[in-house]
């Protein structure tokens, strides 16, 4: 099925289903023709709809969690605007929304977790990892469809210092590769993206400070060529011969592009749903409690075998206490179905789904919401 086909299956259906009335229940309803995991899932539903707005990132994953949680609790809806992290949180602490969506957790030096405390009503703001998204390196190289690559061949590409495709770095990586002798025409997100804010991460963490840069606007020392959004950057792979750029995972799945297998140390890594949960599974918290803050740098730096090390975590921000009564009722409903969301087709979406364990701690920090 094709990522967008079935994208847009999901928003028609979600739109469908937000369009009903909100009557309020605790009954839970079979999940028919939605997700058959939900069967066995028990949630008060609540009568209020539910509201969140913010990163872009996971807002195919929102129709999912929307269309599943109008089945699940008939006449209840979600509400999800994409309008990027920033803006999510800003709603969230203005009370504009149930819950704020970015692809980084709060931050105090910047006076928001102060801030959201004080929308909490004193309590504070917990920072729920929901949704995984992995970033894929993907190429265009005629005759090569098995490239591994790893972060100081990237770095070295994106500082202009490795320039063809045939370069001995790249050859050591790949011993049995025909590499051809051509340009490498690198491509990067020329707007603000927490796409670029991870990727910059992944390369400052594995190459150990060897690249300097970070934050959600890509620097590539003056080399290769910026287009806005992940789509332009996806379409100009694809168009282009000798080219290589980082993207949400969906968008060469889409395409049918190549995609490099990362090696961090033990070996070529497939981007999977597996190595990617490997990963997360392996992962640090440096949040406290139910403040489930994901230590990013202990995934980009991972050497553990058969671990995919690029991605993202989108979290929900939520109200540890501080919501009405039947408000909590209905985020904790809908969060609970959202962590519950069928596997195979997060995987259809571009996402990598929640492994048990780690799943397991985020339906906790959401049952503890009050």
């Amino acid at each position: 099925m094709k990522i967008k086909r079935h994208s847009a299956a999901l928003a028609a259906l979600a739109a469908g289903t937000l369009a009903l009335t909100a009557c309020g229940t605790d009954v839970n309803a079979p999940a028919g023709g939605g997700n058959p995991n939900l069967n066995n899932v028990q949630v008060q539903c609540g009568t209020k709809p539910v509201s969140g707005e913010g990163s872009s990132a996971q807002k195919n994953a929102m129709d999912v969690f929307a269309r599943d949680y109008s089945i699940k609790c008939p006449g209840q809806n979600l509400n999800y605007t994409k309008s990027g992290s920033g803006k999510g949180i800003s709603a969230f602490t203005a009370k504009q929304v149930d819950f704020g969506g970015s692809d980084v957790p709060l931050d105090a030096a910047k006076g928001e977790t102060q801030k959201a405390a004080d929308r909490c009503g004193g309590n504070p703001a917990w920072n729920i990892p929901m949704v995984v998204g992995p970033i894929a390196i993907s190429y265009n190289l005629p005759g090569v469809n098995d490239l591994t690559l790893n972060a100081d061949v990237l770095a070295k590409i994106y500082q202009g210092q490795i320039k063809k495709w045939d370069d001995p770095a790249i050859k050591a990586l790949n011993p049995n590769a025909q590499l051809p002798s051509m340009d490498i025409v690198p491509f990067f997100r020329s707007d603000e993206s927490g796409t670029s804010a991870n990727f910059q991460n992944y390369l400052k963490t594995a190459t150990h400070g060897a690249w300097t840069n970070e934050g959600k606007t890509f620097k590539s020392a003056g080399v290769g060529q910026g287009r806005e959004g992940s789509d332009q950057v996806a379409q100009s792979i694809k168009a282009t011969p000798g080219s290589i750029t980082y993207v949400e995972w969906s968008f060469p799945r889409n395409l049918g592009m190549s995609i490099a297998k990362i090696d961090s140390g033990a070996g070529p890594v497939e981007l999977t749903p597996e190595a990617v949960g490997k990963a997360v599974n392996d992962a640090q918290m440096k949040g406290q409690g139910n403040d489930l803050q994901v230590n990013l740098d202990s995934i980009f730096g991972t050497k553990a075998p058969g671990a995919y090390p690029i991605l993202l975590t989108t979290y929900e921000i939520v109200c540890s206490k501080g919501y009405d009564p039947d408000t909590a009722k209905s985020v904790k409903a809908a969060l609970t179905i959202a962590a519950n969301a069928d596997p195979k087709e997060m995987e259809q979406a571009g996402y990598a789904p929640l492994p048990p364990a780690f799943k397991d701690k985020v339906l906790g920090a959401v049952n503890a919401i009050s």
